[in-house]
């Protein structure tokens, strides 16, 4: 086969409409009443990754496709989630953005023992908040996400708002050979060192996808979720003036993209909500565009709007998502925090400018000497060697606490925390806008932000950089709420 495919992100990318343990939080004793039981298999398996003419790709997959089967339950219900493992290796799966019991996070050696070939381990939890989550490994993520075992995990609202049509749009970008295999360099030192694994080819659910139909009038929820290892994506929808309902899942006042351009920016593991009006004329086709790389600017699907209008302006429906049960942290009472992320390929240069002691004071030697040694990014001076870790920070359970974060690297950094939400409160010392609730905060390079949350989930729990080479790099740590 003879193509140009590889550095095919301009070719389109399938997408369908959403389908219809002890825990250490509490909830209202009214909930919980509805079980819901599942079964995940993780297995090698084939999917079609690229257009034709390509053929399908080996990949490794839940329930036989990519991405795995959506999980879709009502906000109360209890899940119960058997995991088969019948890969050739040892794996787990953690519950992206979900308030779980520590033991239940799906954390190899950490919160659990790695689920061996041929076993299974089942999952138990509730479902305390309603909005958009996933589902991935956490061994070895780096390759099993790379290779697909991920999948959409929605938590309805007992009231959604009022719309026609929503769907669940799982991005991924894949490195692809001109066979259409997935390349099998994972783990190389130059993605570990710069950005991260950034593929070749964008799929929506798991496909290149064909046009959208949609009607002049039609609002649509979207529901966004990165799954991509490293690629973050700025969606530009052009004029169809996205609305904000949810970031990671938690609801937010209703607003515009925060980015001054209007683009909808989505870092790897983070989800976005939009309400989007079908402003359109009959007969139209609107390009959605990805823009974060100035110089590599894809269309990433198209609008097909039919001839026919469902009606002539947009709905005057209310879009606010009604709040989750998260407890307010006490900004004023807060215990105060700082973590620093420094490494990297020209990490010293930023370091530099910033006025930050350099990675030779804080460790001795010199950086590609470390870098050698698998020590490539660092969390307050500290490289973390696979998931068995003293934690970094003991934080004072039902206590408030604030993160001052500090990106000292030359690279966006999506940063995430296990089993909370946070408010992030300020970017450079400006106030957030919307005082926003994420799991996963993305950080530009020399950027701080701060975030603030009530450790009120016992336990030990992952921190990391969700570009998931940095995270195998190096970056990560662990918090004890005790």
């Amino acid at each position: 086969m003879t193509s140009n495919f590889p550095p095919a992100l301009s070719r389109r990318g399938f997408l369908a409409g959403g389908a219809a343990a002890g825990a250490a939080l509490s909830l209202h004793p009214a909930w919980a009443d509805t079980h819901r039981a599942f079964t995940l298999r993780a297995a090698p398996g084939r999917a079609r990754l690229a257009p034709e003419p390509w053929g399908q790709s080996d990949v490794w997959c839940y329930g036989g496709i990519v991405p795995g089967p959506e999980i879709r339950v009502r906000q109360g219900d209890r899940l119960r989630i058997a995991v088969e493992n019948a890969l050739n290796e040892e794996t787990t799966v953690h519950w992206h953005g979900l308030r779980v019991p520590n033991a239940m996070d799906g954390v190899p050696h950490l919160t659990q023992a790695p689920i061996a070939p041929g076993e299974t381990f089942t999952y138990e939890f509730d479902a305390f908040d309603a909005g958009t989550f996933w589902y991935h490994p956490h061994q070895r993520s780096f390759e099993q996400v790379g290779r697909g075992l991920y999948g959409a995990l929605i938590i309805e609202e007992a009231d959604p708002p009022r719309v026609d049509r929503e769907l669940v749009w799982v991005l991924d970008d894949w490195r692809l050979t001109q066979e259409a295999a997935i390349s099998d360099d994972f783990g190389g030192f130059h993605d570990m060192s710069h950005a991260g694994r950034l593929g070749n080819t964008v799929t929506i659910n798991g496909r290149a996808p064909d046009a959208v139909p949609v009607r002049t009038g039609e609002r649509i929820r979207l529901r966004l979720i990165n799954a991509a290892n490293a690629r973050i994506f700025a969606l530009d929808f052009r004029d169809l003036a996205p609305q904000v309902i949810a970031l990671d899942g938690q609801p937010v006042t209703p607003h515009t993209p925060q980015d001054p351009r209007g683009w909808v920016v989505i870092g790897p593991a983070m989800r976005v909500d939009l309400m989007l009006d079908m402003t359109g004329a009959p007969g139209e086709t609107m390009t959605i565009t990805d823009r974060f790389f100035s110089d590599q600017n894809f269309g990433v699907v198209d609008l097909a709007y039919a001839e026919t209008p469902l009606r002539d302006a947009p709905p005057d429906w209310d879009m606010a998502l009604a709040p989750n049960p998260l407890p307010e942290p006490d900004i004023a009472r807060a215990r105060r925090h700082e973590v620093t992320f420094t490494g990297g390929m020209m990490g010293g240069m930023v370091e530099r400018e910033m006025g930050i002691a350099s990675q030779e004071s804080m460790m001795g030697g010199g950086m590609m000497g470390r870098m050698h040694d698998g020590s490539i990014w660092f969390v307050n001076g500290v490289a973390a060697e696979g998931h068995i870790l003293d934690p970094m920070l003991t934080l004072e359970r039902d206590a408030s606490h604030v993160i001052a974060m500090t990106n000292a690297t030359a690279f966006h950094h999506p940063i995430h925390l296990h089993g909370h939400s946070f408010r992030v409160i300020s970017r450079n010392g400006a106030p957030t806008a919307h005082g926003e609730w994420q799991d996963t905060v993305l950080m530009a390079p020399r950027e701080r932000v701060e975030i603030a949350f009530v450790a009120d989930n016992p336990g030990d729990w992952m921190f990391h950089c969700h570009i998931l080479e940095h995270q195998a790099g190096g970056m990560m740590g662990v918090f004890r709420v005790a």
